[in-house]
Order: C-alpha cells, then structure tokens, then sequence
C-alpha cells in the first residue's frame, strides 16, 4: 500500500501524468462510442470529460495541477483547426458552388445563437456576468474565451459553456436533422460547426467526410463573425 502511495505521489508531480490520463480517458470514450455504432448519445467528448472529472475528483487534484499537463493537447487544438483546410481543398468545387447560401446562414446563424442566449439568459435571470460568459458560447473556445475577456466576463466560465454547447449540438445534430428529414450533408455539417464548433465538427466527420469540411469552415467564419459581433449585440441588448 505504501508503494502505490509513494508512486502516486511520484506521478502525480509529473504534467505527463494528466496528459496521459486525458488521452486514455479519450481512447477508452472513443472505444466505447465506437461500440455503440457511433450512436450520438454516446459522445467521446462527454465521456471522456465525465471519466477525467471523475479521476480529479477522486484524487483531490486541482484544475491548475490537471491543465500543467493537459495544456499540451490544448496546444494542439490550434493546428488541428488549421489541418482542416486539407478536406476543404479536396471539397473545393463544392465549396465555390455553395457560397452564396453559405455566408447568408453564417450571418443569420451567428446573429441567433448571439441573441438568443442573451435573451435566454436574461429571461432566466442570469446576472451580467454570466450573460457576458454566455454569448460567444458558439464560437471555438479559444477565440469564445478572447471575447469574453475582451467583454468583462469570465473565460473559464466561458470555456465551461463552449463546452456543454459543443458537446449538446454534437449529440442533438443528427436526430435533429434526421427528425428534418434533411438530406444536404454541406447544409447539416455548416449548422454543426456554426452552432457546436469543435465537437460538433468531429461528429460531422464522424457522418460524412462531405458535412466535416463545411462544418470545419463554419467554425472558422464564425469565430470572426462571433468576435465582431458580440460587442456590438451586447451594447444594444445589455447596456
């Protein structure tokens, strides 16, 4: 017993000990969504979020000793978003084709998803603070957690709600479009990465390599979008 002790307090002082957790939860979320035929209810993200949560908490870890390790992969988010210009290549012709469609729903896209969680929040009673966390939620994190500083609210809170917003749209997409009975896998993939960014672009690519790359896009036009219009909308809904 005193071993195990003694080589938890040796690994737990090594950043590579969260690292390698965060991506053993990760193997085994993918393991078991993979088992499940790929059923969007069984989200690698939440599980692996909830498996991760659970070591934390068990072992008394803080976030700041967790993220001393996990930042590596944080790290690699910025050139995982950048390797997604090799499927919008492959998929040039139908990008050009769907252009016009496709900056009318980011702007109507972007303009709800800001609006309505402001006014959704403020009819819940939410404080300022959290409103001003709330409103970029559906941009990528990185740049969701730039806007809420930039605004006054918290980035951690932020990053909280990109989350629970990303991991949601990824397990509602494809009910939701099925239940819509649409069939266009550009249109499905452009409203998962408007609307769910990261997450529910990994569950577009899941679908169809076709709905991946517009929602890669929609995750790029929309976290410029986001950042120019959050500060505008919240001056005239939250003065």
């Amino acid at each position: 017993m005193i071993d195990i002790v003694d080589l938890w307090v040796y690994l737990s002082g090594s950043p590579l000990l969260w690292l390698t957790a965060t991506l053993i939860a990760y193997v085994i979320a993918d393991w078991l969504s993979a088992k499940s035929g790929r059923h969007p209810a069984v989200n690698p993200v939440l599980i692996a979020v909830a498996l991760v949560s659970l070591v934390l908490l068990v072992s008394g870890t803080t976030f700041q000793a967790y993220f001393a390790g996990a930042q590596f992969v944080h790290f690699l988010l910025g050139p995982a978003t950048v390797a997604l210009a090799v499927p919008l290549i492959r998929h040039l012709p139908q990008v050009r084709r769907a252009l016009v469609p496709m900056l009318i729903a980011l702007i109507v896209g972007s303009i709800v998803a800001i609006v309505s969680a402001i006014v959704l929040a403020q009819a819940a009673g939410l404080d300022r603070a959290a409103i001003l966390a709330l409103a970029p939620k559906s941009a990528t994190a990185a740049i969701a957690m730039g806007i809420a500083e930039k605004t006054g609210g918290d980035p951690a809170l932020t990053a909280v709600l990109t989350i629970l917003t990303g991991i949601s749209g990824a397990i509602i997409v494809t009910p939701l479009m099925n239940a819509l009975r649409l069939k266009n896998y550009a249109a499905r993939g452009f409203a998962a990465g408007l609307t769910s960014h990261g997450i529910g672009t990994a569950r577009a690519f899941q679908v169809n390599p076709l709905a991946g790359t517009f929602a890669g896009i929609a995750i790029g036009l929309n976290g410029l979008l986001t950042a120019l219009l959050v500060p505008v909308i919240l001056r005239w809904l939250l003065p």
